[in-house]
């Protein structure tokens, strides 16, 4: 019974009922005009027509314009009037102006990376160009003579992270899609409030949307109360807004500048296998020091002044020393990415990769939802002799996802494609690594929603020994896996083919 009452007067069940209203208000106030079908049907069927024009001329992706103009011209009313309230985020004038500043920001320390980039131009051509355009369209630069290190599992990281925490002696900075009580939280909590005593400057953001079901409502005044600042990213209110759908899927740690974490875990206990939700989570995480990091922590702190509407003083949060490591090897970009700059950042250094690699493309992701573009590089890379092999979960979190992802796998495998389900359990790592010189890492699912809606980071990395790392992993995985054949996924029945194609026609508004 008590749990009945918690889930009745939770917050997602109240904000769920102010949107089934506001969506009943929205069918009476058409069915007020009942007497007036004829006009009514008529002037929305033009309105349709015009909205039509508008997506089908604009610069989204084609799957996301069919999947919109299809329910439109199949219901002209209801159809129209859901795209003018959801199908269409406007960017206002106070969002542009902070979506400017994140870049300002970022440009102001361009300039340093000239040499580097051209130095790695010469090296090698492609590469040079896709530096140059992480560079010129998402303002982040390239560095040499750094140290990373790839982390194959979560709880790999997780002593790292704790031991480098530990160290911190000016600012904490973090920023995750998820954050859960546990026994990763608690421990990471203990530290950053024995930070916070020392004078140690700690901010957090987490995702609203993503905490949800992970934190008790307001945890952020509890945080804020321990000297933590805290901010949610686009609380969840029960409005109905396209901007809900924009979501922060970062996964940043940052200690003072010099030393910094991302990759694919949060901070949950199911990231680190202290229990197992969906059997054996594979995750990865990686791990940045040196010049880079500053990178992250631009990156971050443009959030921090998006969120709360404060200028923040870049230079007050320089490294006080950032040695070069001589030793270091090959070449590193973070990069980050947003939906409101209409530049899919993500998808271009991807489709860049794929397009690019003479021997093999090795990808990990726990969504394989794909547009006409990156599913058409993919299979042409493989009818062209690339080995291009994916790995994904076994194990679903989502089962309609999941339904959508093994969707793409008969068109994929048809096409020479590999793919690989990852039997213990959840593979949740996101990587993608080509012909031993050039990887990514980061907090980027391979489908519209980590793409084209949600904020996200990376790392391009260009011949470090890391690259070697992620390579090594993904094979060494392999072993675990079950290969996707043709025989076995060719029988499958009409209706389920036919549930296949539905979804992924749906797929964009996921």
């Amino acid at each position: 019974m008590k749990k009945i009452f918690s889930l009745l007067f939770h917050r997602v069940t109240v904000i769920a009922l102010a949107l089934l209203v506001q969506l009943l208000a929205l069918v009476l106030m058409v069915g007020r005009f009942s007497d007036y079908f004829p006009q009514v049907y008529g002037v929305f069927t033009v309105l349709s027509a015009v909205i039509v024009i508008f997506i089908a001329t604009g610069r989204e992706k084609s799957a996301y314009k069919i999947a919109w103009i299809i329910p439109i011209i199949l219901f002209p009313i209801f159809g129209a009037l859901f795209y003018l309230v959801l199908g269409k985020p406007r960017t206002n004038r106070r969002m542009k102006r902070k979506m400017h500043q994140l870049k300002v920001h970022g440009e102001s320390s361009l300039a340093s990376s000239a040499s580097v980039l051209h130095k790695l131009a010469r090296q090698s051509e492609h590469a040079g160009n896709q530096a140059r355009y992480i560079q010129n369209y998402a303002s982040y630069p390239i560095f040499e003579h750094t140290e990373s290190h790839f982390f194959p599992l979560g709880e790999l990281a997780f002593e790292t992270m704790v031991e480098e925490l530990s160290k911190a002696k000016r600012y904490i900075f973090l920023e995750y899609f998820i954050i859960e009580e546990g026994i990763m939280w608690n421990r990471i909590l203990d530290i950053l409030t024995t930070k916070v005593s020392e004078g140690v400057d700690v901010r957090l953001i987490y995702d609203d949307v993503g905490c949800l079901f992970k934190l008790p409502y307001r945890y952020d005044r509890k945080l804020e109360a321990m000297g933590i600042k805290t901010v949610r990213f686009h609380p969840l209110t029960p409005m109905l807004s396209a901007t809900h759908n924009y979501r922060d899927h970062r996964k940043l740690m940052i200690i003072d500048g010099h030393t910094g974490f991302t990759g694919g875990i949060n901070l949950a206990d199911e990231y680190i296998n202290a229990y197992e939700k969906l059997g054996h989570w594979k995750d990865s995480a990686f791990l940045v020091k040196g010049e880079p990091v500053w990178s992250l922590t631009m990156m971050f702190l443009a959030m921090w002044e998006y969120l709360r509407d404060e200028s923040v003083d870049l230079d007050a949060f320089r490294p006080e020393a950032t040695p070069q490591i001589s030793s270091g090897e090959g070449f590193i970009q973070p990069f980050g990415d947003n939906p409101l700059d209409r530049e899919t950042v993500s998808e271009t250094v991807y489709l860049n990769l794929i397009t690019r690699a003479r021997d093999y493309v090795y990808i990990t992701t726990p969504y394989l939802i794909l547009d006409n573009e990156v599913l058409t590089a993919l299979t042409t890379a493989a009818k062209s002799g690339v080995d291009v092999r994916i790995i994904t979960p076994h194990i679903p979190d989502k089962p309609i996802v999941h339904a959508v992802t093994r969707s793409f796998y008969h068109i994929l495998v048809g096409s020479g494609v590999r793919i690989y389900e990852y039997i213990p359990g959840f593979m949740h790592s996101k990587t993608i690594v080509a012909d031993d010189e050039v990887a990514v890492v980061g907090s980027i699912n391979l489908d519209y929603r980590s793409l084209y809606l949600a904020f996200e980071n990376g790392v391009w990395l260009y011949q470090t020994p890391s690259v070697l790392e992620i390579r090594d992993d993904f094979l060494e995985t392999l072993p675990v896996c079950e290969e996707i054949t043709l025989r076995k996924w060719g029988n499958v029945g009409a209706i389920r083919r036919f549930t296949w194609s539905f979804l992924r026609l749906l797929a964009p508004l996921f």
